[in-house]
């Protein structure tokens, strides 16, 4: 019998291409925007069941379920807040039928509002956005990529898109002690500013601006948004710049996979699952591996940590390293790197390192 159960939410992201993946049908044959429109009427969609995710450090085995939020992310913005509280509030108490002990929200519907808060009081089962998690893989990712690409990261520029958002935030305290000069990128000066105050004194040189051209000498990059559209192009980029995408939809536009062969450019942070795990359904990633929002679900529930934890617009330093901790202990870890949804291998960081010796000589700035 098992004890331990959880259950996340995913939608559509890359629209046409997730819906064909539960819908094969449907989604060969209707359009983007047919799919926005109708996405509004469907109920809660049951995906699957996960099996065989196994503590290391206790050996208790845990079970859920994905259940999919019907919701696209322009659906979601287009749409009243309230009407979409009730979309994720179906999608909860789906969970609840089916015995989850706790809530994780995925991609959009962890933001939407006010990230979470009103979707736990409005469940009875505790709810987290797996922001926490997110953040330290996040870190932990950029400071792997930075060795694979020589970068020493005391010494180099280093810029957050998206700063003062919930994960930005935290990122940034965090990368203001690690490195020798801070960019905070975001939409608002005055917010901007106040998250400055908090960085400085850290260990980095720390500014702030709303102007993306900010970036242009920036050895690494962690972008975060919350923009259905791309914000970072071609241009934006330095030879041998490293760009962490964590934002999905992506920040990272794919002209710069066609057209920058010298720069890295990886996903968020893959983190491999302990146990011999089947999610019952292809979201996308490798065999055992998931995203580090759906893991700070996993780990929380193989704790017994059944509360409300990653909930609202602030994540504390502390809170990401403990579920760090906490993840860790029951075997949840960084694995590689992938890039547009293919892995990254240490060839193609060579090649990439090897054009941006040659590509800098041409670099304006």
């Amino acid at each position: 019998m098992v004890d331990d159960t959880f259950a996340f939410i995913i939608h559509p992201i890359q629209i046409k291409k997730d819906v064909q993946r539960k819908f094969p049908l449907l989604g060969k044959i209707l359009t983007e925007g047919q799919i926005n429109y109708f996405s509004r009427f469907f109920p809660p969609v049951y995906l699957s069941e996960v099996k065989g995710i196994v503590s290391q450090a206790t050996g208790r085995e845990l079970r859920g379920w994905l259940i999919a939020c019907p919701f696209t992310p322009p659906t979601m913005m287009s749409l009243p807040v309230e009407t979409v509280y009730r979309k994720i509030v179906a999608c909860g108490e789906m969970a609840e039928g089916l015995g989850a002990r706790i809530l994780g929200l995925g991609a959009y519907t962890s933001v939407v509002g006010d990230a979470g808060k009103t979707i736990a009081d409005r469940l009875a089962l505790p709810v987290t956005t797996g922001d926490s998690y997110t953040v330290t893989i996040a870190i932990e990712a950029i400071r792997a990529a930075a060795v694979a690409m020589g970068i020493v990261m005391r010494e180099a520029v280093v810029a957050v898109v998206g700063a003062t958002g919930t994960i930005g935030k935290t990122c940034a305290e965090l990368l203001a002690s690690e490195s020798a000069d801070l960019r905070l990128i975001g939409r608002r000066q005055d917010a901007l500013d106040a998250l400055r105050e908090r960085c400085v004194g850290l260990g980095a040189q720390v500014s702030a601006s709303t102007d993306m051209a900010a970036i242009y000498d920036a050895d690494l990059i962690l972008t975060v948004t919350s923009a259905v559209h791309e914000v970072i192009q071609p241009a934006h980029l330095k030879p041998g710049a490293v760009v962490l995408d964590v934002a999905r939809p992506r920040d990272v536009s794919k002209r710069v996979a066609a057209e920058r062969d010298d720069v890295l450019v990886i996903e968020g942070g893959m983190v491999e699952v302990p146990g011999p795990v089947d999610f019952g359904f292809d979201f996308g990633f490798p065999l055992r591996h998931a995203y580090a929002c759906m893991a700070e679900t996993m780990a929380l529930a193989l704790d017994g940590r059944y509360e409300d934890y990653t909930i609202g617009k602030d994540i504390s330093v502390e809170q990401a390293r403990e579920i760090g901790a906490i993840a860790e202990r029951h075997g949840f870890r960084l694995s590689g790197f992938r890039s547009f949804e293919q892995p990254v291998s240490a060839e193609q960081i060579a090649h990439v390192r090897e054009r941006a010796q040659s590509t800098r000589k041409l670099w304006a700035g």
